[in-house]
């Protein structure tokens, strides 16, 4: 490849790392991208961990000190995927040894620690950070964005984004982080899933004013490590209901990050409906997007319809795939790597971009203002 060569670090060698990595090795099916990532180096404090990536020929360091691979000065960008009470520390320090940052949501276990990465970034010149969203650079997803910029929506009338699992319908699952406030957050599954619910609403200018936050502990015990019972004590299902401004215009924007929504694996859903034009979609069906439009029926007159359209495989960045092929998650992940790193090239123009992290500082102050109105019952101002 002929882009700009660039070193990639992993802390953090979990599910997300080994998919990073699997991302990059497919980077030849970008076409014309002015960056060629090479992944050189893994830290995780498991070393069993690490035992994955030796499979990977470019990768020259792993270790269990992260440190380390930050004082490696060949490496220029890192991907951060770990506990949500490590981000402060593990981000503010990759951002003082001049990497370029990828971290994952949220972005800190809280506002105060969001708000201290921030000024990591102010006070270190040239400091290039987003934050990890893939589930908008799904074809169909970009499809929707674009709908809604187009003007075609009218005076919207509603707008709703979800994610959606049922992997904690299982009540015998044992205890893990994500399921301990002390280390997941007072958020819950906010923290954990709620970036992928705000990522589209606030780059296309919907900032909620106020809100309701109806939130559920469904499963308060499960198993811990010795099989006895433990507290389970973060929200396992999160509803956000709020009033947000398009085009002058107040609409009802709610948003729904759910742990056990029965029936459901890896869902994220997108709908918006205006007085004049509509569009839905979901990752259940990646090939399809609904439109909603006004339509002249022979025989019959005018007439309102939701018509189904294929949106193939095509997305932020151009690839050598068939355009009439359909995408999947792993597709997402390098669409998202693709935005990432033709942004911090200066090439990613007006495309659809990874999170900023003023976008994901924001979502703290959302989910705080989402418990506060559980807790009142009341509707409370995002401050």
């Amino acid at each position: 490849m002929s882009g700009e060569r660039v070193n990639i670090g992993i802390i953090g060698g979990g599910l997300m790392g080994r998919e990073i990595a699997a991302a990059i090795r497919r980077w030849p099916a970008l076409v014309d991208h002015p960056v060629d990532p090479q992944l050189v180096a893994v830290c995780d404090i498991n070393p069993a961990a690490l035992e994955w990536f030796e499979r990977i020929d470019t990768v020259r360091l792993t270790t269990t000190d992260h440190h380390e691979l930050l004082a490696d000065p060949t490496i220029d960008v890192v991907y951060i995927a770990v506990r949500h009470d490590l981000h402060e520390q593990l981000y503010i320090d990759t951002i003082r040894a001049g990497k370029a940052l990828l971290a994952e949501k949220p972005f800190g276990i809280d506002r105060a620690a969001a708000d201290n990465i921030l000024a990591a970034i102010d006070e270190t010149p040239g400091a290039f950070v987003r934050v990890s969203s893939e589930m908008p650079f799904f074809p169909g997803a970009q499809w929707a964005v674009d709908y809604v910029r187009s003007g075609a929506l009218g005076r919207i009338i509603e707008a709703k984004c979800t994610f959606l699992h049922a992997s904690d319908i299982d009540v015998a699952k044992p205890l893990n982080w994500k399921r301990a406030r002390k280390f997941c957050g007072d958020a819950g599954v906010m923290n954990d899933l709620g970036m992928h619910t705000w990522h589209v609403p606030l780059r296309l200018g919907w900032t909620p004013e106020r809100l309701m936050g109806v939130l559920q502990d469904i499963v308060t015990e499960r198993p811990g490590p010795d099989g006895n019972p433990a507290p389970c004590d973060t929200w396992d299902n999160a509803v956000i209901h709020s009033w947000a401004t398009h085009d002058g215009a107040a609409f009802p924007l709610a948003t729904e990050t759910k742990r056990i929504a029965p029936g459901e694996k890896n869902t994220w859903e997108f709908e918006a409906i205006g007085m004049d034009g509509g569009v839905r979609f979901s990752t259940k069906n990646p090939k399809e997007v609904q439109v909603f439009a006004f339509i002249d029926v022979p025989g019959v007159g005018r007439e309102q319809s939701w018509q189904r359209v294929d949106a193939g495989s095509q997305s932020v960045w151009p690839t050598v795939t068939g355009a009439n092929f359909e995408s999947g998650f792993s597709d997402a992940i390098l669409q998202m790597w693709a935005a990432f790193l033709a942004e911090r090239a200066g090439r990613l123009g007006e495309r659809f971009g990874t999170v900023r992290p003023e976008e994901a500082a924001l979502t703290h102050r959302i989910f705080a203002a989402a418990a506060a109105s559980h807790d009142s019952g009341a509707f409370a101002s995002v401050s």
